[in-house]
């Protein structure tokens, strides 16, 4: 597979099939883990809810590590820098280590104080800290597992995460129940521990597994122990590009505690609606997760190599191709809205409150493909920062004046926001495609150095 000379659309579907299908079973993997809390106890469950924020710091600083290696290793395969990209690699592993490692240190010992800000408390504050210092424990193994990922993401392979996700999703039912009630093996019962241990275990089983693949592959031919040690010119390249994705990805948990802060004025059942319809509208979702990584690579790549033509080709393909997807999604959540809500819930105010979210929710499905297609092509040109800029407008600055406008000021409560959430996310979308043609223009444009010759930017 070659991704500065072959077809794009035969590329895009190579690389995004594979990853869609891999983040379907990533999060069937995450309904087990709710599975299981919920047989466990409600303390259990609530415990598990509670960690989602300190989950998602975790995650939000393996997301970055791995969106900037993916796009400096793709960008040195594009130039056939093959030396650079597994400099890049060897220095990503180091700083994916190091960073995995204080982030759990760090993570262990704010976490009581962090859930206590959280209102976590008695039986709920147990369960959430024996999850999270399993989680902690494995941590690492999540963040290595991410940047192994990337270095193959770089080189547009899909198919081998796929593989370890849907291994991973299958590990996940049968450890959690082996150390959650013990007694195979002379294990003893762990409760809620055994679901954060069995996660980090298959983390570390997951990691182990994609470096055997990395390091048998041409990239890493050559590769010698000197390369590993901290280059900080490098360091500082790797920072750049994954601090932007990181703390984008944290203004999605600022994003949902906004939102949930506004719908709790109207209505407890509007919270519960809202955590139920965000899921179905999640999983509408999945296909178009595959496109994220598809437009990233290709877009470092062909940049890489000068190929802004394909570049713009590659964003747009991905973007109609999220819309082909879309269009049909958004009136089959339309359509199911109501059976889809009584699957989770008998409470007929829960059902009618998520089935009027999950109306807008048609509407909204296509602004995401539009608004993510375009943030990773900006990724790919080493732009991350562009990225953190739209989600901080979209999770935080355009809601709290939107909601505030609609719910209270018109008065249209829970509508309101709703509606609030449509009108901030196609309004980041548009401005975002807006704003991603601009740049990829201006990266078109011919510079004239001093000799008088003409060449196009890298």
């Amino acid at each position: 597979m070659n991704l500065v000379e072959d077809p794009i659309p035969t590329l895009v579907r190579r690389i995004a099939i594979p990853a869609s299908i891999g983040f379907f079973f990533n999060t069937m993997y995450n309904f087990v883990d709710t599975y299981f809390a919920g047989l466990i106890s409600t303390s259990a469950l609530t415990g598990l809810g509670r960690s989602f924020p300190l989950f998602l710091g975790l995650m939000a600083v393996g997301s970055g590590i791995s969106s900037g290696t993916t796009a400096l290793i793709s960008n040195a395969l594009g130039r056939k820098d093959h030396a650079g990209a597994r400099l890049f690699f060897a220095q990503s592993v180091v700083f994916a280590a190091i960073a995995g490692v204080l982030v759990c240190i760090v993570g262990w010992w704010t976490a009581p104080a962090l859930f206590h800000l959280l209102k976590a408390e008695g039986a709920h504050l147990e369960a959430a800290l024996a999850f999270m210092n399993m989680i902690y424990l494995g941590g690492v193994f999540f963040i290595l597992q991410m940047t192994l990922n990337a270095v193959l993401n770089a080189q547009g392979e899909t198919r081998i995460f796929r593989n370890v996700l849907i291994g991973s999703f299958v590990g996940n039912c049968l450890l959690n129940p082996l150390f959650i009630y013990g007694g195979w093996f002379g294990l003893p019962a762990m409760g809620v521990s055994g679901i954060g241990l069995a996660t980090s275990v298959i983390q570390f089983i997951g990691a182990a597994v994609l470096l055997v693949y990395v390091m048998k592959g041409d990239l890493c031919k050559g590769l010698t122990a000197a390369e590993f040690r901290p280059r900080w010119s490098i360091v500082r390249q790797i920072t750049g590009q994954a601090l932007p994705s990181a703390l984008n990805m944290l203004t999605v948990a600022l994003g949902v505690y906004v939102i949930t802060w506004y719908v709790a004025k109207f209505s407890e059942e509007g919270v519960a609606a809202y955590g139920i319809a965000t899921r179905v509208e999640q999983l509408v979702l999945l296909p178009t997760i595959g496109l994220n990584f598809a437009v990233l690579s290709l877009t470092g790549q062909n940049n890489g190599a000068g190929r802004l033509d394909r570049v713009q080709h590659a964003w747009r393909t991905c973007i109609r191709y999220g819309l082909a997807l879309m269009v049909p999604g958004g009136l089959i959540v339309y359509a199911i809205r109501y059976v889809a809500m009584r699957q989770f819930t008998e409470d007929p105010r829960v059902i009618e409150y998520g089935a009027n979210y999950l109306c807008i929710a048609a509407i909204t499905l296509c602004a995401y493909p539009v608004l993510f297609q375009t943030v990773y092509m900006l990724q790919g040109l080493k732009r991350p920062v562009y990225g953190l800029w739209v989600g901080l407008y979209r999770q935080i600055v355009a809601p709290l004046i939107v909601f505030q406008a609609l719910a209270f000021w018109l008065n249209w409560q829970l509508w309101g926001v709703w509606w609030g959430v449509s009108i901030v996310n196609w309004s980041a979308a548009l401005f975002t495609l807006w704003w991603g043609g601009r740049v990829l223009a201006k990266c078109q444009e011919p510079v004239i150095p001093s000799t008088g010759s003409t060449a196009a930017l890298p």
